[in-house]
């Protein structure tokens, strides 16, 4: 199984999350985002992202319905409101949306998108890395800077 990369776009201009995805050669873009939209970086809306990236000569696919972090269904959130994680990926719709997202990545280098910069503070890593990791997937988190985070210790997040 080829390894799945992720990527939070943070700050970056578009430009610069563009030439990251180049440089690790990617060629599908999977938002992950539960709401593609964002008031700091409107270059990161979603039609904006997938115009860029379709520009740039890569494919977007949007896929934050279901391998989102902010899930809508209220039987997906803790006592607080907190997304739960397990509970998430327990749900059908979301191991078939891995499935799909896994014979994806077999013909063509994928990259998971986010909005949150550091993977170990977001869904990237929290549910789906640890979700694909469980399938035996690499996942690999491009980092600001353009360097692979380093994997995360055995029973930890990142």
């Amino acid at each position: 199984m080829a390894a799945i990369y992720t990527l939070g776009h943070s700050s970056l201009a578009l430009d610069e999350f563009v030439a990251l995805l180049k440089w690790h050669r990617i060629a599908l873009v999977v938002d992950v985002r539960s709401d593609p939209f964002s008031r700091y970086a409107p270059h990161f809306n979603k039609r904006e992202l997938e115009a860029g990236v379709k520009q740039a000569g890569l494919v977007y696919r949007y896929a934050g319905a279901v391998l989102g972090g902010k899930p809508k269904v209220p039987a997906l959130l803790g006592p607080r409101g907190v997304p739960d994680y397990d509970r998430m990926a327990a749900v059908p719709a979301f191991a078939k949306a891995l499935d799909h997202l896994c014979r994806l990545a077999e013909s063509q280098r994928t990259v998971l998108v986010c909005s949150e910069g550091d993977p170990a503070q977001c869904h990237r890593e929290k549910l789906l890395a640890r979700a694909l990791r469980a399938r035996g997937v690499e996942v690999r988190h491009i980092l600001g800077d353009g360097s692979i985070a380093p994997p995360p210790a055995q029973g930890t997040l990142l």
